[in-house]
């Protein structure tokens, strides 16, 4: 069947048509394009509807939704995401029906794509795993015994509520969050702060020049000279790495899943991120719990938004 996927992002969006045919999805056209937080909802999406329009071959027979959360899949509507400020109560499935008269499914954004690396990606033949977002923001997608778990109201998953520290950078409208340290504005966060206190000590930083303000600060410079020998930013990503393992024990401990599948962030700087994750993994998780998970990258890698889009078409 031919399906129509929405991938609503704090950064971009993207539409992207598949055909769905005996569990096999093959991905045909897509298009791309910023989050504008300056205008409406309603204006975004009827932006995004009419760049839909723009690569449709046929009729949809259904149409996904894939957002960051909080959000009520129940009710199509989304509540307020941390990384779409002005979102709030938005009756997205709404509009969406009514434009294309068929069945719209909204779905939090982790979820689906814990449900695309499930069928299609890195989770293949597990039962029990969690799939984590690690890009704008974190949300975590839980596939347990065989199931997708969304938990009583459609909120299982948001770990990056979870405060792993007192102090630190802010995420999901909580300082010391697990979002705070591991997400792109967390990073960026985290970035700006260190190398003040680097250049006050009287060092260079590589991302952080004479002149710079926060807005210059993101994950990808702070990666690019990380992997440039930059020591300023190669703590950072420590620092992450080390709060990445704190969270992902905590995971381990009280899911105890075959898989943890870690996107973007991870999929891009691994190297950077797991020897300090691996560390702390090893010593706060049960031994028994570590010696049956293993964390990896998404398989799907930079095109999982569009997986879990469709994806979230046919759930």
């Amino acid at each position: 069947m031919y399906v129509l996927g929405f991938d609503i992002g704090g950064t971009k969006c993207a539409v992207t048509t598949a055909r769905w045919e005996n569990g096999a999805v093959t991905l045909l056209k897509k298009a791309v394009c910023p989050t504008d937080l300056s205008v409406s909802p309603r204006t975004m999406m009827e932006k995004l509807m009419e760049m839909a329009d723009g690569i449709l071959t046929e009729p949809p027979v259904s149409v996904g939704i894939s957002c960051g959360g909080p959000l009520d899949s129940n009710t199509g509507v989304i509540l307020g995401p941390p990384n779409l400020p002005g979102w709030d109560e938005v009756p997205i499935v709404e509009w969406l029906r009514e434009h294309y008269g068929v069945t719209v499914n909204l779905q939090n954004d982790a979820n689906a794509c814990a449900v695309a690396e499930w069928k299609f990606g890195a989770g293949r033949g597990c039962n029990n795993l969690a799939f984590l977002t690690f890009g704008t923001g974190l949300g975590a997608g839980l596939i347990l015994n065989g199931q997708l778990y969304g938990g009583t109201n459609g909120n299982a998953g948001e770990v990056g509520h979870i405060r792993l520290n007192d102090n630190g950078p802010s995420g999901y409208g909580k300082v010391g969050s697990f979002e705070g340290f591991c997400s792109g504005g967390g990073l960026a966060q985290l970035g700006w702060s260190v190398a003040q206190d680097a250049i006050a000590s009287g060092k260079s930083v590589a991302y952080c020049g004479d002149g710079a303000t926060p807005d210059d600060v993101t994950a990808k410079t702070i990666a690019e000279a990380a992997y440039a020998g930059d020591p300023t930013a190669l703590e950072v990503y420590r620092i992450c790495g080390e709060y990445l393992g704190k969270g992902l024990s905590i995971l381990m401990d009280v899911l105890n899943p075959e898989k943890i599948i870690l996107g973007s962030i991870f999929v891009r700087s691994r190297d950077l991120l797991w020897p300090a994750a691996s560390e702390v993994i090893n010593r706060e998780a049960l031994e028994a719990a570590v010696a049956c998970c293993r964390v990896v990258p998404a398989e799907l890698g930079e095109h999982i938004g569009d997986y879990a889009a469709i994806a979230a078409a046919v759930l």
